[in-house]
């Protein structure tokens, strides 16, 4: 099957604007946060920071903006890793209240340099948020912490609402698309740890136009489940620039609305963000868990509240 390298229309993107916009720029920059808004040019900046459909939103980049690894499909910059900012958790949760979030999302970088690896910072700045106000819903994208569970357990007892961490792709285009510290199964033992240990809602997400069979894909989604992720997101992989890794197709959207219903209605998973623009911190998913733990809907009407913001 010939493939396209040339970007659809399907992909076009809005520019950044707006007053909120600016406000959170303003904001973070104040108490010197880092976004994956920004650190890995995602594609939806424009509409989660303008608020075109509701109030802002960010997702809080832990740890400094350098990764300790160096992944082929992200335009983080790798290496120079710095001390960690001990005022961080405390910058952060004054930003959330400053900018008037109900909903945070919260990743990092890899620090597989630290001790740690940056698991105590994670889990205090869960903390310093909750204490301020238990109210506001944490959903968290953590690292792999290279499989030690006593670090992802620390991630389990500052007890945030949704523990995300990504698979990214198919088990054989693990390498070159991660680093060879992350892996398939080391991913998946992760997400496992966080379903036996506690109560809070997984998710994961995977990225599509790497080079992977559908039937690959299906194998993941099925894998996902038997480790009982509730909620998945599929994506195009976009290329931050030349020296990233190769797009290999640009998938339909009607693909990804079909992903939508195997994953949702043949695999059980709570909840599918699907498209060619979604990404893991994604509107339409953090309506989907508010409407399922703030509102107590059922998991249909989430469904429906989740996609009216689609």
């Amino acid at each position: 099957m010939a493939r396209s390298r040339r970007k659809p229309d399907w992909l076009k993107m809005r520019p950044p604007s707006g007053q909120r916009f600016a406000d959170i720029k303003s904001t973070l920059r104040d108490r010197n946060l880092h976004t994956v808004c920004e650190e890995a040019n995602c594609p939806n900046l424009g509409d989660c920071w303008s608020g075109r459909d509701g109030p802002g939103t960010a997702t809080f980049m832990l740890m400094g903006d350098r990764c300790s690894r160096g992944c082929n499909f992200c335009d983080v910059e790798t290496g120079g890793m710095e001390p960690l900012d001990p005022d961080e958790p405390t910058n952060v949760a004054e930003a959330v209240a400053e900018i008037g979030l109900d909903y945070v999302v919260l990743t990092s970088v890899d620090r597989d340099d630290l001790p740690d690896q940056g698991a105590g910072h994670f889990a205090q700045t869960i903390r310093e948020i909750k204490d301020r106000d238990p109210s506001i819903l944490v959903e968290v994208l953590i690292p792999d912490f290279q499989g030690e569970p006593d670090l992802v357990r620390k991630i389990i007892h500052a007890e945030p609402d949704v523990i995300a961490h990504n698979i990214e792709t198919v088990d054989r285009l693990q390498w070159p698309v991660r680093d060879r510290r992350a892996n398939y199964d080391q991913s998946l033992d992760v997400l496992r740890q966080v379903d036996r240990e506690s109560d809070i809602y997984t998710k994961t997400s995977l990225m599509l136009g790497v080079g992977e069979y559908d039937h690959e894909i299906y194998q993941t989604l099925s894998d996902l489940r038997n480790v009982n992720v509730d909620i998945v997101t599929l994506g195009q992989y976009l290329q931050p620039s030349r020296s990233h890794l190769d797009v290999f197709e640009y998938v339909h959207p009607d693909a990804f609305d079909t992903w939508q219903t195997v994953a949702e209605d043949e695999l059980g998973f709570l909840y599918c963000a699907s498209g060619p623009m979604v990404r893991s911190s994604y509107k339409a998913g953090e309506l989907f868990v508010d409407a399922l733990l703030r509102d107590g809907q059922s998991v249909d009407e989430a469904r429906a509240t989740a996609a009216a913001a689609e």
